[in-house]
C-alpha cells in the first residue's frame, strides 16, 4: 500500500513537471509566431502571392466600389473571394492607406483570437489552465497556422468564425438552445461570407443537428439557406452578374489527386498525436456514446482537406481540420481526466503519458527562424547555424523572416514602377500600390477563367501589343499562355531582382527600330 501511494505521489509530481514543460514549449511556439508576425507587419511588400489582391479588394470597398467586375476591360481585375474579410479591413485601409499592414493586422488578430478561443474552451472542459494553454499554443504551433496566420489572407478569419460557430452550437449536450443556435448561425454565415471553404463546416453542423433532431435541423437549414441565397442574388444583381461568374467559375480548377495525397500525408505527419487523440474521441463516441458536434466537425474537416488537390490550393485547406482536431483532442483529454478522477493510479499514469505525448507533438511541428536575435542562440544550441529557417514541413515558401536586402530590393522595384510612364503591369499588386498606380489584372483569376472558357484575353493582349504598359513585373507567370506570349513579343527583360526568395523579372517595351 505504501509503495502504491509512493508511486502515485511520484507520478503526480513528475506529471506536474512535465505539464510545466509542455506549457513552456508551447508558449515558446507562441513567441516564435509573434516574431514572424511582427516581421511581416514591418515588411512592405507581398510575402505570399495573393496578399496584395486581397488588400486590393478592401481598397475597392473603401472607395465604395465592387471588386467583382468585368475582367475583360481595364484594369482587368476581379476577385474570387466573398467580401467579409475585405469589408472588415476597410477601416484599417482608411487608417494606414492601401498597405498590406491592414490585412496582416486583421489576420494576425484573428489568428490570436482563434488560439485564445480554443484555449479557453479546452480549459473550461478540463478545468485545468495548463491544458487550455496547451490547446491555444497548439493552434499557433501548427506549421500551417504559423505559415498563414500573419498574412493578408482571409483564411484565418474564416477559421475563427467556423470555430466560434461550433463552440456556440456545442455548448449544450443535447441540442443547441435558441440563443446558441442564433449565435452559431451568425458565426457560420460570417465564415461562409469570408471564404467559400466554410461550406464544409456548414455541412458538419447540419449533419449534427439532423442526427439530433431531423425536423428541427430542416427547420433551421431552410431559412439559413434562404437568407444566404437571397444575399447571393442581391450581390449578383448589384454587380451585373460578375459576382456569380467570379465566385463560382473562377474556383473550378484542375484537380491533382497526387497533390491532395501528398498534403494529407504531410498533415498527418505533422499533427499525428493530435489527430490520433481526435480519432480516439470519434471512435469512442461512435461505439460507446453518441457523436458530438466536435467529432462530426473533425471528420468533415478532415474530409474537406481533399479540396487541397485543386490547382492553386495548398496547406491552408487543412487548417480547419487542425483546429477541429485540437478541440476534439482537448475534449478527449477532459474525458480522461474525469475517468481517472477516482482512480489514483490511472490519474498518475495519465498525468505522465498525456504531457509526454504532447511534447512529442511539439517535436513533430518544429519550426524556427534562425536569424532573429531571440532565436539565434537556440539555433546555435541545436546546431542549426547556417540556415535562415528550419521546418519539419521540409521545403516551404513561407515561414522565414524577410531580410534588409529583401526590403532594399523591393524598394528598387517600386522605384522602377513609379518612374515608368503610364499604367503598369505587375503580377503582384503591392508594387503598383506603393508606386501610386492602379494595379492591373488578377493573374490567377485570369488563368482560371481562361481555362474554363470564360475569358477572352484579346483586349488585354491588344494593350500589351500596343506597349501601353510602361513596365511589366513578373514572378510566377500565372497568366494565360497567350498573355505570356504577347508579353514576350512586346517587352524585353532588363533586370532580375531577388526579393524574399523569389526572382522578379522586370521588362520594358521593345521600342520600334
Amino acid at each position: 500500500m505504501a509503495v502504491s501511494s509512493l508511486l502515485q505521489t511520484l507520478g503526480t509530481r513528475a506529471g506536474s513537471l512535465l505539464w510545466a514543460l509542455v506549457v513552456l514549449v508551447y508558449l515558446a511556439y507562441g513567441v516564435v509566431f509573434g516574431i514572424y508576425a511582427a516581421s511581416l507587419l514591418q515588411f512592405p511588400f507581398d510575402y505570399d502571392q495573393g496578399e496584395g489582391f486581397e488588400l486590393l479588394d478592401a481598397v475597392y470597398f473603401s472607395r465604395g466600389e465592387w471588386p467583382y467586375r468585368d475582367i475583360e476591360t481595364y484594369p482587368f481585375y476581379a476577385s474570387n473571394y466573398p467580401p467579409l474579410f475585405h469589408l472588415l479591413a476597410v477601416p484599417l485601409v482608411w487608417a494606414f492607406g492601401p498597405r498590406l499592414i491592414a490585412g496582416r493586422l486583421l489576420s494576425t488578430a484573428a489568428t490570436v483570437t482563434l488560439a485564445a478561443a480554443v484555449g479557453l474552451a479546452v480549459g473550461r472542459w478540463t478545468r485545468r489552465w495548463m491544458i487550455g494553454l496547451w490547446a491555444g499554443g497548439m493552434v499557433l504551433a501548427s506549421n500551417y497556422v504559423y505559415h498563414i496566420g500573419p498574412l493578408s489572407r482571409s483564411h484565418m478569419t474564416m477559421v475563427l468564425f467556423e470555430t466560434l460557430a461550433v463552440l456556440a452550437l456545442a455548448r449544450e449536450e443535447d441540442f443547441p438552445s435558441r440563443r446558441s443556435l442564433l449565435l452559431g448561425s451568425l458565426a457560420l454565415m460570417a465564415a461562409g461570407w469570408t471564404k467559400q471553404h466554410a461550406i464544409i463546416t456548414v455541412l458538419a453542423v447540419f449533419a449534427y443537428l439532423f442526427l439530433r433532431r431531423p425536423r428541427a435541423a430542416l427547420t433551421w437549414a431552410i431559412p439559413f439557406a434562404g437568407v444566404n441565397l437571397a444575399l447571393f442574388a442581391l450581390i449578383d444583381l448589384a454587380t451585373g452578374g460578375y459576382w456569380s461568374l467570379h465566385i463560382i467559375e473562377a474556383n473550378i480548377n484542375e484537380y491533382d489527386y497526387r497533390q491532395a495525397f501528398f498534403l494529407y500525408s504531410q498533415w498527418f505527419r505533422l499533427h499525428a498525436v493530435v489527430l490520433l487523440l481526435a480519432a480516439a474521441l470519434v471512435l469512442y463516441e461512435l461505439y460507446f456514446d453518441r457523436l458530438s458536434l466536435l467529432s462530426i466537425w473533425a471528420v468533415f474537416a478532415a474530409a474537406g482537406g481533399a479540396l487541397a488537390g485543386k490547382w492553386g490550393a495548398g496547406e491552408s485547406y487543412f487548417i480547419t481540420a487542425v483546429v477541429a482536431a485540437i478541440l476534439a483532442a482537448g475534449r478527449l483529454i477532459a474525458r480522461v481526466e474525469r475517468w481517472t478522477a477516482g482512480r489514483p493510479m490511472g490519474r498518475a499514469a495519465a498525468a505522465l503519458l498525456i504531457p509526454v505525448a504532447l511534447l512529442g507533438q511539439a517535436g513533430l511541428v518544429f519550426h524556427l527562424p534562425t536569424d532573429h536575435p531571440w532565436t539565434a542562440p537556440v539555433a546555435r544550441g541545436l546546431g542549426l547555424e547556417g540556415t535562415r529557417y528550419v521546418d519539419t514541413v521540409g521545403y516551404t515558401q513561407l515561414g522565414h523572416l524577410p531580410t534588409a536586402e529583401d526590403v532594399r530590393n523591393g524598394w528598387r522595384i517600386v522605384e522602377l514602377v513609379r518612374e515608368a510612364p503610364g499604367p503598369v503591369f505587375t503580377e503582384e499588386a503591392s508594387w503598383a500600390l506603393w508606386a501610386g498606380k492602379e494595379p492591373v489584372t488578377n493573374p490567377t483569376q485570369l488563368l482560371n477563367l481562361y481555362k474554363n472558357g470564360k475569358l477572352n484575353p484579346e483586349p488585354l493582349i491588344r494593350m500589351i501589343e500596343d506597349q501601353a504598359f510602361g513596365i511589366v513585373v513578373l514572378r510566377a507567370q500565372f497568366y494565360p499562355q497567350p498573355v505570356l506570349d504577347a508579353i514576350g513579343q512586346a517587352y524585353r527583360p532588363i533586370a532580375d531582382i531577388p526579393v524574399n526568395g523569389f526572382i522578379y523579372r522586370i521588362l520594358i517595351p521593345r521600342r520600334p527600330s
